[in-house]
């Protein structure tokens, strides 16, 4: 009862006015040399998803505020990149940024003039927007007809008073955002991509910085996003993962995966980057056999 009693409280913000709740603050003992990279962070978050969501960014850049092997501009990259990856790009976010454009150009005789915009969407990308007892039982009539992966052209537009009007709802359906299953999702990579700097810094801190700049593989929507995420997870689970874990004997874990993202392809197959993570595993097991002898 609470949970749900929490969920309609968190819809109903708009009206209540919790939303418009000050910034959180900055993490205590924030460098002076990240705390504009961490306030533009939060207030790219509160724009996008509001207070409580900006709080939950301060909460992650905490973790890594004095840490052994954390510079001010490791903690830079990681609070600019973290904001990035928590304003994921949905079709809800480019309404919002469409409408912010054209609410700043009004009255002003120097903006250009409205565009429309048309986008390609993949359909279990619009859909995963929704709610996920929404969402669910249509994505999976959408896989039973084979149409999971069809395109969809979006348009975004504020050449009229419906495009405007349009903009509006769609930008409004923020608040549905974070039961959706695609900010579950977006919730667990950023979780994992934070792990395994945390690990990173543990068990080879040469390579944590090479582990903070994964995130810049992942980018967008449709296909490229799509793309970019599972070349990020081959990397981390074939290269980051087991040598953290002991059982793949990388010296140079840094060189591993710039090596692995220069073979990434646009391939769905991920052909070359699989070869490229394999033979990169053979030549670390066999150094190890030859010191071992």
């Amino acid at each position: 009862m609470g949970s749900f009693l929490s969920s309609i409280r968190y819809l109903l913000a708009d009206f209540i006015g919790e939303e418009d709740a000050a910034p959180p603050f900055l993490p205590e003992g924030l460098p002076e040399a990240v705390v504009s990279e961490v306030s533009d962070g939060i207030h790219l978050l509160m724009d996008y998803q509001g207070s409580s969501y900006a709080q939950l960014y301060v909460d992650r850049v905490r973790r890594f505020v004095g840490r052994r092997g954390v510079d001010d501009n490791m903690l830079g990259e990681i609070a600019r990149l973290m904001a990035l990856r928590m304003s994921y790009e949905d079709p809800i976010r480019i309404a919002q940024q469409k409408l912010a454009e054209f609410e700043r150009a009004a009255g002003d005789p120097r903006a250009p003039s409205a565009e429309i915009m048309r986008l390609k969407f993949r359909l279990d990308e619009l859909i995963g927007a929704l709610p996920t007892a929404v969402a669910q039982p249509v994505l999976d009539v959408l896989e039973w007809i084979g149409w999971t992966h069809r395109p969809v052209a979006i348009r975004f537009s504020t050449k009229t008073p419906w495009g405007v009007r349009r903009l509006r709802i769609e930008a409004s359906l923020r608040r549905w955002r974070r039961f959706s299953g695609r900010f579950k999702n977006e919730h667990a990579w950023v979780e994992r991509w934070l792990h395994m700097i945390s690990r990173s810094l543990e068990k080879q801190p040469r390579a944590a910085s090479a582990i903070v700049q994964t995130a810049t593989m992942i980018k967008g929507y449709g296909d490229p996003y799509r793309q970019g995420l599972a070349d990020w997870h081959a990397i981390i689970n074939g290269l980051a993962k087991p040598t953290f874990d002991g059982v793949l004997p990388l010296a140079d874990l840094a060189g591993a995966i710039a090596e692995a993202r220069a073979a990434a392809m646009p391939d769905p197959r991920q052909v070359a980057l699989k070869r490229c993570i394999a033979e990169i595993r053979t030549r670390a097991l066999a150094s190890a056999n030859v010191a071992a002898e």
